[in-house]
């Protein structure tokens, strides 16, 4: 949008050159701000069409700021944030006052540019098309800011701007439906549909009915015609059948699809994604999985970035709290440190329905490390927590023993209580390993 005027607002003079230059450069009106007092004269004497807003200013915060113009009887212009110590629950309170997009400092020139374009687009977009946009920024943005987790997000960005297929692998419960929209909302076809189905409830008997939907005797849309011009996402593949899996697998390789009762083909207008915990073996086609596979996604167990855990409590607690109307609580120091040693066989939908059980249970304003092993004992499913919380009154040697029984009892749950897997998760040879459990007195049964 040429001649779009922008107010810039922040502390640090350099940034507010540097941006007004480039800004100035691709045609744009420029004002900037240093503080919340300059801000608030610019904003009054002609409302611009766009504001950078840094969070953290001497005076008053940009979220403080933020909050003051949604407040006020003037319509809010897109805003859009900057921070350079930025946490997820700074996006979720500024975007929920309002604010239309969150950039990280220090920032880069394309995503700046483009974030701002965007934002411009969507002001000045038909009202349906703006309500349809709100609602895919409000698309749940994969947590985090571990190297793990940054790493898989730029590459799911990166695969938002392709066409073609995306299959994304890892364990249940660790967020691969979570990407899926994620990529979706990234893309071209973020204005249009989301359709999640499960594999599982793709048969070989209704395929044909689910996929491409009834013939000239029953109109219903087929899922591909319902995903038209979005994303069409299969989770759990493995769920499928040898039919359902050849069905599908011709549509994505023919990019095309024949209702029942008709002769003529129709192309496929969505894109196709597909979620699998792995890429072998479950009785899937290999060949399915490398038309599917064109563009790979691998989402990490929530146990491979744990030290993101503190973040993640305090975005869900929000999120739960928010939502369902459940009263705020914070998690101690102490469960905060328990967590980050806890295995996560459930990954992140465990963290969440842990949380969701801990604010159900007391309106206390602090989970204590007592109240947390009470609540992870029935989902662990051993006797007894990874780090008892008076471990520290014994000696080393019982200690130690404690800690090892718990640490293996739990590593063969994850193992589905198979010894061979055991040994090469911990890395022990096996009959060391058999010798261990049995002085141990862990339960191993025939595995």
């Amino acid at each position: 949008m040429s001649n779009a005027s922008i107010l810039i607002v922040d502390d640090e003079q350099g940034i507010r050159s540097t941006i007004h230059d480039i800004l100035t450069d691709e045609g744009y009106a420029v004002e900037t701000a240093a503080d919340a007092r300059e801000a608030r004269s610019h904003y009054s004497a002609g409302q611009p069409d766009l504001v950078l807003l840094d969070i953290w200013m001497p005076d008053t915060d940009g979220i403080t700021l933020l909050k003051e113009w949604a407040d006020s009887n003037v319509p809010l212009c897109p805003v859009i944030v900057m921070s350079g110590h930025g946490t997820v629950e700074t996006a979720v309170e500024a975007t929920r006052l309002g604010a239309v997009d969150y950039i990280e400092k220090p920032v880069s020139l394309e995503q700046l540019l483009a974030t701002i374009e965007g934002a411009l687009e969507q002001k000045n977009a038909p009202a349906a098309t703006q309500v349809q946009r709100r609602r895919q920024a409000s698309v749940e943005i994969p947590p985090g800011k571990s190297a793990v987790i940054r790493a898989v997000r730029e590459q799911a960005q990166q695969i938002a701007a392709q066409t073609l297929p995306v299959l994304i692998t890892g364990e249940p419960g660790s967020g691969r439906d979570l990407f899926g929209q994620y990529i979706h909302s990234l893309s071209d076809k973020a204005d249009g549909p989301f359709v999640l189905v499960s594999g599982a409830t793709m048969t070989d008997d209704n395929v044909v009915d689910q996929l491409l939907g009834g013939g000239p005797q029953n109109a219903a849309p087929g899922l591909l015609e319902q995903a038209a011009g979005g994303t069409l996402f299969v989770s759990e593949l493995q769920g499928l059948g040898p039919r359902a899996q050849s069905l599908l697998l011709g549509i994505v390789e023919q990019g095309t699809y024949t209702l029942p009762g008709h002769s003529q083909p129709e192309p496929v207008k969505a894109r196709i994604m597909a979620s699998v915990q792995r890429t072998s073996g479950d009785g899937l086609r290999a060949d399915l999985l490398a038309a599917l596979g064109v563009l790979q996604l691998s989402v990490p167990a929530l146990r491979e970035y744990v030290e993101d855990i503190p973040e993640l409590l305090r975005y869900y607690v929000h999120s739960v709290t928010s939502s369902e109307g459940l009263s705020f609580r914070r998690f101690s120091v102490a469960s905060q440190n328990r967590l980050r040693n806890y295995p996560w066989p459930g990954n992140l939908r465990e963290l969440k329905n842990l949380i969701r059980r801990l604010l159900l249970q007391s309106s206390a304003p602090e989970v204590s490390l007592k109240e947390l092993e009470d609540s992870l004992l029935p989902a662990v499913g051993g006797p007894e927590p990874l780090v008892n919380h008076d471990i520290l009154s014994l000696p080393m040697r019982e200690a130690r023993e404690q800690f090892e029984r718990a640490y293996l009892t739990q590593q063969l749950a994850l193992c589905g209580g198979k010894v061979g897997k055991l040994a090469e998760r911990v890395g022990m040879e096996r009959t060391h390993l058999y010798r261990k459990l049995r002085s141990l007195g862990v339960d191993f049964g025939q595995g």
